[in-house]
């Protein structure tokens, strides 16, 4: 399973597009059509400005800044939307106003109800990339234990009638997410959470 797939998973899990719902004026509905069609093109600005060196370092830094280990839904209640708006700034640079009119186009919401949105998804979007590389990290450097490191991605569901459902369906994505160790130790200068996020953003 990719990072997209993964990412997709937590973002649009009920309890995620309630809470988004509330922060962003839209109905459930609408809110989840917005996050799917945003995601790929989220995802696709993080690798494309992960393709270099300094890019990976910088975003690499950023993510160490959002670590937040709370259920997703209440990250997004208690989601600064102001440092949210400078993530998506960040992560979509000069195409910012031509992604937001393109989600329009196709999901019907205002600009302004998608820029809020994804103000207020983009912390929760940061510490789910962070708990990801970190856990993939430790199940690396533990031997392939498979409890290490899931924790803190089981904890971002919280609790709610969805955890039982959520977690098995986890539990398989991680193993396509995390499975298979072909990644390369020959850069000893480079951290592990570097070497993780590189093979999650090529």
């Amino acid at each position: 399973m990719d990072l997209l797939n993964m990412l997709s998973g937590l973002m649009t899990d009920s309890s995620s597009i309630d809470a988004l719902s509330q922060k962003a004026g839209t109905d459930s509905t609408q809110t989840k059509g917005i996050v799917e069609t945003a995601l790929p093109m989220l995802v696709g600005a993080l690798k494309n400005n992960a393709s270099s060196e300094s890019g990976a370092a910088s975003l690499l830094g950023a993510l160490k800044q959002h670590t937040n280990t709370a259920s997703i839904k209440d990250q997004i209640a208690n989601a600064d939307a102001e440092d949210g708006g400078k993530i998506i700034q960040h992560i979509l640079g000069d195409d910012q106003i031509s992604v937001l009119q393109s989600i329009s186009d196709k999901t019907g919401a205002e600009t302004s109800q998608i820029s809020s949105l994804l103000s207020n998804l983009a912390p929760g979007l940061m510490s789910s990339l962070f708990a990801a590389t970190s856990a993939s990290g430790s199940k690396k450097s533990s031997e392939q234990s498979d409890g290490l490191g899931l924790t803190s991605l089981l904890g971002l569901f919280g609790g709610g009638d969805s955890k039982s459902e959520s977690s098995g369906g986890l539990g398989s994505l991680l193993g396509g997410l995390f499975g298979g160790g072909s990644k390369d130790e020959d850069s000893s200068s480079e951290s592990p959470l570097m070497g993780v996020l590189k093979s999650f953003l090529k």
